[in-house]
């Protein structure tokens, strides 16, 4: 049997370059990178974007043969409100991902080129087919966690990321607990900002340039680590329980293979997002 058949994981938040000075690999750096690594499939979820899912969507179709039966791309987009509440979104259908491209428009045409602004309450209606992961800061809240539940029932969950921290054994914990005091699933995640750990030093530079500093001068600013990378299924067992990797399988299970209308309709795209 293939690895692929056997594993239990897709990486359901991960940046590309299209994240301008955030992501350090190409979108097909990160599909194929996924692919060997024997991943169920990749969301590519650059930040209030589509642009690199062209790209992606090439990559993917490069792929070997049979890689068709046991690996997909998914389309997505990480967003942060402007009272702070980070998200990703996952267009599980077609219409799933009109409701993206409305939501990037509205964003985009808000705020000047380059940038975004949205309010929680443009999440609140228009995206009833996209499936929510929920990226709580370091003390989340019980409200947070509420709104999420209220807003997408029955698609959403608490996305747990692990970079070897520290802390990482008390912060599982803390999610855990919280998710299912609010009966909310939990799932595993990467914030993937490149597909190997080679790519750290171009990751600092691209942090030091976004925030117009010195790498010297950057400090905390700069990841602590290069967890932020593609890891292997065995280094992702090690990090966390066997019930938050099948769950990101079980999220990728819903999304459908959207392959033939995002090459075939440009004119889905927003404006200014095609890269």
């Amino acid at each position: 049997m293939r690895a692929n058949a056997m594993s239990h994981y897709a990486e359901l938040h991960a940046l590309s370059n299209f994240s301008f000075l955030r992501g350090a690999s190409h979108p097909a750096e990160l599909i194929e990178r996924a692919h060997a690594l024997g991943y169920r499939a990749l969301a590519l979820t650059d930040e209030c974007s589509l642009a690199g899912v062209v790209r992606a969507h090439e990559a993917a179709q490069a792929l070997p043969a049979a890689a068709a039966d046991c690996f997909r791309l998914i389309i997505g987009a990480e967003f942060r409100t402007v009272c702070g509440f980070k998200l990703v979104l996952l267009a599980p259908s077609q219409q799933g991902y009109a409701q993206l491209c409305q939501l990037i428009s509205l964003g985009r045409r808000r705020s000047k080129k380059g940038s975004y602004q949205l309010l929680r309450a443009d999440l609140q209606s228009g995206l009833s087919d996209c499936l929510a992961l929920w990226l709580p800061p370091a003390q989340p809240s019980a409200a947070q966690a509420l709104w999420l539940r209220d807003f997408f029932p029955q698609r959403s969950w608490l996305a747990v990321e692990l970079h070897y921290g520290a802390d990482d054994r008390a912060r599982l914990a803390q999610l855990c607990c919280l998710a299912e005091r609010h009966a909310l699933p939990v799932v595993a995640s990467g914030d993937v900002h490149m597909h190997v750990r080679s790519r750290r030093a171009l990751q600092d530079v691209l942090t030091a340039v976004r925030h117009g500093c010195t790498i010297d001068q950057a400090g905390g600013r700069l990841y602590p680590n290069a967890e932020r990378h593609l890891r292997s299924l065995a280094q992702l067992r090690a990090i966390y329980p066997r019930a938050l990797l099948d769950q990101s399988v079980a999220i990728a299970e819903r999304c459908e293979a959207l392959p033939e209308f995002i090459a075939a309709k440009a004119e889905w795209f927003p404006p200014g997002e095609t890269g």
